[in-house]
């Protein structure tokens, strides 16, 4: 088994650290938020041992990768552009994509906006729609209501920062409890809260860590936000809209390359977005999609949640690419 290799590369303007390891076709591995390279220390060894070079970045504005301070620098084209010069950097003239989370925005801007160099996408948790015509934060609204949707509360810099910043274990802890599929629904996070509430009053602490995540594990992404700061991760968030203003030329736009779509039943994300899986929305904006899996009992943190299945099927997905 090859061993796994850090190392520092310059892609866009940035410093970007990533998690490197064997040797084959490339296969770029796409975090989400609140996470790192390490989200992924599951699949890297696995499709390592399957014939691929896979690499795992901490993406702009997390780990050890470059953090710019300007918050419009983390709109998505930038984002895009960060994996397009990662390709480069590693001397390839193509790659699959494979992104969880908000990895999969950038995953799917990546094919849609470079389809010469990225050839196939996996998605994880977040199904791809198109681009609407109504501007994100005012669907947040609409959602809301009377209440106060996440990615609002998100929107005013400083304002998560403190929150979350305040006792960086118990946050990290929170999220990955709650957003995964252990709890029982009544303590699941809730994606709408009240105006008067915090985030994190609408998650919940598990009275012992569930079995996929270990203490060591909450130490890594425990000491890396302690020392970073979410503010990198929340300014995603904050370039929303932006984003949607730089690109109305990919409003019905449908990604072309062979896909895989997987996700939690349990997951939130799915809760909010069923009806994309369940009619036949997915298939029709990803016409070659090979499968569309939902793992029962799983929840938001997949890879990590259950990483056997979601080895078997990424590893299935990239064998079929070449027949």
């Amino acid at each position: 088994m090859a061993t796994m290799n850090h190392r520092i590369i310059n892609t866009n303007g940035l410093n970007m650290h990533i998690a490197e390891q064997g040797q084959g076709p490339l296969v770029i591995l796409c975090h989400g938020f609140p996470e790192l390279w390490y989200s992924w220390r599951h699949q890297l060894p696995a499709l390592a041992e399957a014939g691929y070079h896979v690499v795992a970045p901490d993406q702009r504005g997390y780990g050890q990768t470059d953090r710019p301070d300007a918050i419009e620098a983390y709109n998505l084209l930038q984002l895009t552009g960060d994996m397009v010069g990662l390709v480069t950097a590693l001397g390839e003239e193509h790659a699959v994509i494979i992104g969880h989370d908000w990895g999969a925005p950038v995953a799917w801007s990546c094919a849609l906006l470079r389809p010469d160099l990225f050839h196939a996408i996996g998605l994880l948790s977040v199904p791809y729609r198109p681009r609407s015509d109504i501007r994100p934060t005012e669907t947040m609204t609409l959602i809301a209501g009377e209440q106060q949707f996440y990615q609002q509360y998100f929107q005013e810099p400083g304002k998560a920062e403190a929150e979350f910043e305040a006792d960086v274990r118990t946050s990290m802890l929170k999220f990955l409890y709650a957003l995964s599929g252990d709890p029982p629904p009544e303590k699941r996070w809730r994606f709408v809260f009240g105006k008067t509430e915090k985030c994190l009053d609408s998650a919940t602490m598990p009275e012992t860590l569930p079995a996929w995540l270990t203490e060591q594990d909450l130490e890594v992404f425990t000491k890396e936000f302690e020392r970073t700061g979410f503010r990198g991760g929340l300014n995603w968030y904050r370039n929303i809209d932006r984003s949607w203003e730089l690109t109305p030329f990919l409003s019905g736009a449908k990604l072309r390359q062979p896909s895989l779509f997987v996700a939690g039943e349990e997951d939130v994300v799915i809760t909010m977005a069923r009806q994309a899986f369940d009619n036949d929305n997915i298939e029709d904006a990803m016409p070659k999609l090979r499968k569309k899996v939902l793992l029962p009992r799983a929840g938001h943190w997949i890879q990590q949640e259950r990483p056997t299945e979601v080895n078997e099927l990424l590893i299935e997905f990239l064998a079929g690419l070449a027949t």
